[in-house]
């Protein structure tokens, strides 16, 4: 019965350490032999397992060498099998090695750490996202979540990939969705805002039923679709297109001569528009206390919106309520 439960969890365990397994039963085995054979020449039992390892692996330091005929027979039998064990051993390691760093670019292994952010989309503004992060926080893990893109190294972008589409849940829970700390969904700008849009939200649904509580930044492209995004999950919507509208706004309508979006990047390089719902907290505050607190966050409350209409600078005793979502302007 022990011999049988022994040769299960033998025939379970990985190739590698299989052969690893292996190769000690072996050179124990004909360290064993060589000592019974030649005591006086190995006068103990590790004294003869060293020897199989050494001869084993044909390093041969000659600090043991078999007198009698016999156990240099059991020296060349050692050699024909115990070698090739140790050589298809090292092999398997190299192999299993490069398979991992395979498996590793192409986004097939899951990711074991937490507290990490998970970015869902790969693009340009992804890219540079990537390098400002781990420029301001380098200690901030980061994992990579893309449908479109095959490979991605290391070198090229110090990520944790993972090939697949964030509205599945095995995706997610490969991205370790339960242990991470945020989740920034990106827009896909090869397909048309609509699509984009609707993947947006599938994706903060999946990522809300697998995690209740993590912060969900997502991007939108239309506004009809903002309304939407919160009650999919998202807690901070980023309309970049507002921010691109304006920017070429500016421009139309800049008369003096200066390198181009100079003084709008001088304000506006380092930070971001938001839009945030107002948290439960908040509700029923006046517009001063909510400036005040979301100072606090380093956001900088502009407005509001509240059922659809924008409201900018409101009054300081304006009351906000529940639903409005909030325009605030933050630092990256």
């Amino acid at each position: 019965m022990h011999i049988r439960l022994l040769k299960q969890i033998y025939y379970r365990l990985p190739t590698a350490l299989k052969l690893l397994v292996t190769i000690f039963v072996m050179m124990n085995f004909f360290g064993f032999l060589i000592h019974i054979v030649e005591p006086v020449q190995f006068p103990t039992i590790f004294e003869g397992i060293w020897w199989a390892f050494v001869t084993g692996a044909t390093v041969g330091y000659g600090d043991y060498v078999p007198l009698t005929q016999t156990g240099r027979i059991i020296a060349i039998l050692l050699i024909l099998t115990g070698g090739g064990f140790l050589a298809f051993y090292i092999t398997s390691l190299s192999s299993a090695t490069v398979k991992r760093e395979q498996e590793l670019e192409s986004g097939r292994l899951p990711f074991k750490g937490n507290h990490h952010y998970i970015f869902i989309g790969w693009n340009e503004r992804t890219r540079q996202l990537i390098d400002i992060v781990v420029k301001k926080h380098p200690s901030t893990r980061i994992v990579l979540i893309d449908r479109t893109l095959r490979h991605l190294t290391f070198q090229e972008s110090p990520v944790h990939f993972i090939h697949g589409d964030a509205t599945e849940d095995s995706t997610l829970i490969k991205a370790n969705i339960a242990h991470a700390s945020r989740v920034l969904i990106s827009a896909d700008i090869t397909k048309n805002e609509r699509q984009s849009d609707n993947y947006t939200i599938l994706a903060a649904i999946a990522v809300r039923g697998n995690n209740k509580e993590i912060p969900i930044v997502a991007e939108i492209l239309s506004q009809r679709q903002i309304e939407n995004a919160l009650r999919a999950g998202a807690n901070t919507i980023i309309r970049s297109n507002d921010f691109m509208s304006s920017l070429f706004f500016h421009e139309l309508s800049n008369n003096r001569k200066a390198t181009s979006f100079e003084d709008i990047i001088q304000i506006l390089g380092q930070q971001q528009f938001l839009h945030t719902k107002l948290s439960e907290t908040l509700e029923n505050k006046t517009y001063k206390t909510v400036l005040a607190e979301m100072l606090k966050e380093e956001k900088l409350v502009l407005g509001y919106i509240r059922e659809g209409n924008y409201c900018i600078h409101p009054p300081a005793n304006q009351i906000l309520v529940k639903d409005d979502i909030l325009i605030s302007l933050t630092r990256w």
